[in-house]
């Protein structure tokens, strides 16, 4: 008899030395002719393991670790940084995908004397989109406390010595992750296409340029050329927007994941 027959046959004889219902064994015939072409039983082994193996790695505070009697109170708010830091950066990304209904990255007016079709996109949302107001500075909010929360939270990282081993890993996928941040503010800071953002577009242009060797490799590939033009802000908009989410998402859940495993590192 061969193995798949085998189990056939000890699957029905296992069914039918089971008091069951017919609607019981209806499904677990079913259940098992699932399971032996996409073996979901296996998977949902392993999601139990890793949903225990992760309860498990979740660090106790300072007062169930040492029993300290709330000795280290203060500690907590600075042990809530990243979680601050990451939930800043879920408000920033939703609220940016709306306003990506209404964003144009287009730097030609729509007349003579107008201003750029960008920003008269942003004086759209401001002004005349119901709650766009509201919805903007969300974002920008957002972003910038994410921004001051990623650097508190390395600051914080830093002084209680929870970058030493076994935890530097960690700490240089940080330092990713706040340069990657810098990259996103910025990034977005040259979208509304005003005044502001020219200028901080032409410094950009000037910092890239006085890189040796590869400077004006550099300005071509991040501003398109020497100086600022449509392919500037197409360029920006596609790392604000579709790169740069996807990248530091990744990373934030892999950093999340590895202190997860490792737990949270006590004050040295």
């Amino acid at each position: 008899m061969s193995l798949e027959k085998k189990d056939e046959y000890d699957h029905k004889n296992w069914l039918e030395s089971k008091d069951l219902t017919p609607v019981e064994a209806t499904f677990l015939t079913a259940l098992i002719w699932v399971d032996k072409r996409l073996r979901i039983v296996d998977y949902l082994e392993l999601l139990e393991s890793l949903y225990y193996r992760s309860n498990l790695q979740m660090p106790k505070s300072h007062t169930e670790q040492y029993d300290l009697d709330n000795k280290f109170w203060y500690w907590y708010a600075l042990y809530t940084l990243g979680f601050f830091s990451t939930l800043a950066y879920v408000v920033a990304a939703i609220s940016g995908a709306l306003l990506g209904f209404y964003y144009v990255p287009a730097v030609g007016s729509a007349g003579p004397g107008e201003a750029s079709i960008a920003y008269s996109q942003i004086a759209f949302i401001m002004q005349d989109l119901q709650f766009g107001f509201m919805l903007r500075s969300i974002h920008r909010w957002s972003a910038q406390v994410m921004t001051a929360a990623v650097f508190l939270h390395m600051l914080r990282v830093y002084f209680t010595g929870a970058y030493k081993e076994p935890r530097e890993l960690n700490w240089l996928l940080g330092i990713v992750l706040i340069s990657l941040t810098m990259v996103f503010g910025y990034s977005g800071y040259l979208l509304p296409w005003d005044q502001l953002a020219f200028w901080a577009g032409q410094i950009g242009v000037e910092m890239s340029l006085s890189i040796p060797l590869i400077g004006e490799w550099v300005a071509q590939l991040l501003f398109g050329g020497f100086s600022l033009s449509q392919a500037t802000l197409q360029r920006m908009y596609i790392l604000h927007v579709f790169l740069l989410p996807f990248v530091v998402t990744t990373l934030i859940a892999i950093h999340i994941g590895i202190v997860w495993v490792q737990g949270i590192a006590e004050p040295h």
